[in-house]
């Protein structure tokens, strides 16, 4: 068995609110490396961490974490939708034994995907359906949320769990850094807002659009410095990478929800899925992170990163 790591933020704002030329420019060529790596990694099964944004998992019943054994992806914001190319017996085989670790995990047959999985597959492989996936959804908007550590701990049986599989396994974190988009809170959204964010999956597409662009126009503001959001913070986002260098991830543990969100915004717990990634890659060796690429893009409302890792034996 082989495995390697990326994690990179997502934006559905991306090539719909674009910062300056050079600075797109320069993101591309990251992730122009970022995909060199992976094709050169040839994974033969890709384990996605991702969030949701009240698109395909919702209150009707929100679990903190999910593994998918099929999935299909919604299509918002433009990123492909259609069902995801799903490798059952590794799911299957992650979930039973995160259950035997003791860390329980909702099991689906029929997950729903958002931009969060979509996207970072689409930049990365060009397609959704390129390569064999297990989706595992790490809830990183909903309260109330469970303990970092044991985001850590999950991260760490999934290593455990395709540590001896006879396959190339790339993991992938998909979210952050810090970053406080318009997302409703449940507690304080009018009562027409929680039932969406009870059960919005009959959505229409007008409405998805309405939603997107308040989004979008949401950036843009933020950009112009016009928006009351949170300010993005590099000094966490770096913070962060610096603990995900080093191999220990336990410094992290005691942060608490409220620690995340005075620091960096709410959905900065989107690094959920980074810890889990780097957590699950830490379970089958000491590693190294192979490239780091930080840069704060108001415009796409994200503490942008980029980083690939592997073990220190290769």
């Amino acid at each position: 068995m082989t495995v390697a790591l990326c994690a990179l933020s997502h934006s559905p704002l991306m090539g719909r609110n674009d910062p300056a030329r050079d600075v797109v420019d320069e993101v591309n060529a990251e992730l122009a490396s970022a995909r060199r790596f992976v094709a050169e990694f040839d994974p033969d099964v890709v384990v996605v961490f991702a969030p949701d944004h009240y698109n395909g998992v919702f209150y009707d019943l929100m679990p903190p974490f999910c593994v998918g054994r099929a999935a299909e992806a919604v299509g918002d914001y433009g990123t492909q939708a259609g069902p995801l190319h799903v490798d059952r017996d590794t799911a299957h085989r992650i979930a039973a034994h995160v259950l035997d670790s003791g860390i329980d995990t909702a099991i689906s047959e029929r997950m729903h995907v958002d931009h969060g999985f979509a996207q970072p597959m689409e930049l990365l492989f060009g397609s959704i359906t390129a390569v064999p996936t297990v989706p595992i959804f790490i809830n990183s908007v909903s309260t109330p949320l469970c303990p970092v550590r044991r985001i850590r701990l999950l991260g760490e049986a999934v290593g455990r769990a395709v540590a001896d599989l006879d396959k190339r396994v790339l993991l992938l974190g998909s979210g952050g850094l810090s970053h406080d988009p318009p997302v409703p809170q449940f507690d304080s959204a009018p009562e027409e807002v929680r039932q969406r964010l009870i059960d919005g999956r009959a959505i229409t597409d007008d409405q998805r659009a309405a939603r997107e662009n308040r989004v979008i126009t949401a950036g843009r503001d933020f950009a112009a410095g016009t928006a009351t959001l949170q300010p993005l913070n590099p000094d966490w986002d770096n913070e962060l990478l610096d603990i995900l260098a080093g191999g220990d991830l336990t410094p992290i543990d005691p942060w608490t929800v409220t620690d995340f969100v005075a620091a960096a915004g709410h959905s900065s717990h989107e690094v959920r899925t980074w810890i889990a990634a780097y957590a699950a890659l830490s379970a089958v060796s000491p590693y190294r992170m192979a490239s780091r690429y930080y840069r704060p893009i108001p415009e796409w409302i994200a503490g942008f990163a980029i980083t690939t890792a592997v073990p220190t034996n290769l």
